[in-house]
This record gives structure tokens, sequence and C-alpha cells, in this order.
């Protein structure tokens, strides 16, 4: 299998996480979700590490779950809670991380790509990139998101942006807070690697300590949104809403 998750070091002290998987927009299936758990428990245990930037390779960050593995978690909220809970550990596999992770957002995120997002500690965006959580669109609900947006984004555009699916751009992204900058679509990876070097001039443990202080609420009440979300997966609506994405893409 290939590498969902592509590492390379453009700047001393900095690790450049790309998701790998251009030909599927960096659709998120459950390798990546192993994957992402894995790298970054690795960067906390790297010492020439002290910040990440993570990026997506081609137009999109990641365009959210693959969608077409979606009718294989067949068998109930039994087969489908198991998965969930891998999605929430990658998602807050980034938040435990040791480091802070900046996103540098390329292009499109949509549905989980926004989730990742809210999970980085700094978010920087291409001119060009658009933001939505796709999930309503396919009878479910932002697992993660659900629960984080309202501390990022506060309760009005969580909801706004999970009830509907609505896309945002990049300024409007920026102007609710779930964006801290907009560059041209050009300058964004050497925008992000000079703050991630930032990050990384500073004291490790200074920085690993601030981190861990400000996101030590984060990791709870996730285990409602996990059942309620399975539970969507078992719909009807869901199902038809997965065989009709299924058939457009000719899967």
């Amino acid at each position: 299998m290939s590498e969902r998750i592509r590492r390379s070091e453009p700047a001393p002290g900095v690790a450049l996480l790309t998701l790998a998987r251009p030909e599927k927009l960096n659709a998120m299936d459950e390798q990546f979700f192993a994957e992402l758990t894995a790298v970054m428990r690795g960067l906390g245990q790297d010492d020439g590490v002290r910040a990440a930037v993570l990026t997506g390779e081609g137009r999109a960050f990641s365009a959210g779950g693959d969608v077409a593995t979606f009718l294989d978690l067949d068998g109930g909220v039994a087969r489908v809670r198991p998965h969930l809970r891998r999605v929430v550990d990658a998602f807050t596999s980034v938040e435990r991380c040791a480091v802070p992770v900046v996103a540098a957002v390329n292009g499109l995120a949509f549905g989980g790509g926004t989730e990742l997002v809210l999970a980085c500690d700094v978010v920087l965006a291409a001119e060009s990139a658009r933001f939505a959580l796709k999930e309503p669109t396919m009878g479910l609900m932002p697992t993660y998101g659900i629960v984080r947006g309202p501390e990022v984004l506060g309760r009005n555009w969580t909801r706004l942006l999970a009830l509907t699916g609505r896309e945002i751009s990049a300024g409007v992204a920026e102007r609710i807070e779930l964006v801290q900058e907009v560059h041209p679509d050009g300058e964004l990876l050497d925008a992000a690697v000079a703050l991630a070097a930032e990050m990384a001039a500073h004291s490790a443990l200074a920085v690993q300590v601030a981190k861990a202080h400000l996101n030590r609420e984060a990791l709870t009440g996730f285990a409602e949104s996990i059942e309620a979300t399975a539970l969507l997966f078992t719909t009807d609506e869901h199902r038809a809403a997965a065989r009709a994405f299924r058939a457009a893409r000719g899967d």
C-alpha cells in the first residue's frame, strides 16, 4: 500500500507532512487514519522535530472521508462505532501531538478535511482554499467537528456549517477565525514553513508545555457524537446518498 502521508524536512526542526493521495483528493480511509495517528505519535518522540506543517498534494487539502468506502461499513452501529472511534482518535492525535501543528490548507477542505483543520494549532490557507462540513449532504453529522467547532468557531457558525453543508471561502474562514492567515496560492507553503520555523526556534519544552496547557480541556465530549453518528450511518438516507455518490463516480 502507498503511504497516505509523506514526510520531509524543509527547515531545521520542522517536519512537513503532505497528504499524498491526490488522485482521490486526499480522501481519508482507514489507512489514512492509522497513519495520521502513528505519525503524530512519532513526532512527539523525535527530538529533532519542534514543529510540523500539514498540507495536501494536488488541488485539495482533503475532500474528507472516502465516501466510496462508506457502504462497506455494513452491520449496524456495532460495525460503525469502532471506525468512528479511530476517526476521532486520529484527529485528536493532532491535538495531543507534543509539537505544534500548522495547517497549510492548499485547496478543498471538505468534511473531514475541515475537521482536521479544526484539530490543528494554527491554520494558514491559500486564497483559493474552500471549507465545508459536507456531512449533512450525506445524511451524517461531523463527529469531531460537532464537538470542536463551537470551541473554535462559536456555536452559531458551527450550526450554519454543520446543518447546511455550505462552502465558505478562505476569506470568510479567516473572518470567523477558522483560519489565522490567508496567503496567495504560490506563497502558502513557504509562509507555513516560516511560521513553523519561528515556533521551532524557541524553547522546545516551553512550546510543548504551552500547547499542552491550551489543549488540556480539549479532549472530551466525543462519546455522544460517536454514538449519534453511528446511528446515522445505518439510515436509509445515508445509504442512498452513498450509493448515489458511488454511481456518480462510476465506482
